[in-house]
């Protein structure tokens, strides 16, 4: 039942985190387009796409941390320093994903489609900004994939 419950732990992550990862990252290059240029509709419409896909994908993250419990459960390491580290950065990861990321792209989205053209100070959602927030994403759940694979001090054989 263990290989069962960690492969669909391994499974939802590429499925579900990998999407977001990809297009959070591209959203900034295309947002810059999309300023660049407010008559590119081609860059609107990829735009929306690549935020829905953020959307929809971060809900069916949470099966990632379901599957990942029933794992860590079944292997008796709830306690492991590892895992515990594992957990609160994949909290972070969810955190800056929902109430940084989503909210910026969803702001950068309306000042795109409003006639107003954008105002020249940085704000949260500016593409230099959400770059940022899109790699401190990237750089945790880096950084967990790094700790599931390495696992200091774990005795388990998995």
């Amino acid at each position: 039942m263990t290989k069962l419950l960690l492969s669909l732990h391994v499974l939802a992550a590429i499925v579900a985190v990998g999407p977001v990862t990809v297009a959070a990252s591209m959203f900034p290059a295309t947002l810059r387009r999309a300023l660049g240029d407010c008559g590119d509709g081609d860059a609107q419409t990829t735009l929306r796409t690549l935020h829905r896909i953020c959307r929809v994908y971060a809900g069916l993250g949470i099966t990632v941390p379901l599957f990942g419990f029933a794992t860590a459960s079944s292997l008796g390491v709830l306690g492991d320093a590892w895992l515990i580290i594992s957990i609160l950065l994949t909290a972070a990861a969810a955190g800056v994903l929902a109430l940084l990321i989503l909210p910026a792209q969803d702001r950068a989205l309306a000042e795109t489609t409003s006639s107003a053209s954008p105002s020249p100070a940085p704000t949260p959602s500016t593409p230099g900004h959400i770059a940022m927030l899109t790699g401190i994403f990237n750089l945790l759940w880096a950084t967990v994939t790094v700790l599931m694979i390495i696992r200091p001090g774990s005795t388990t054989g998995v």
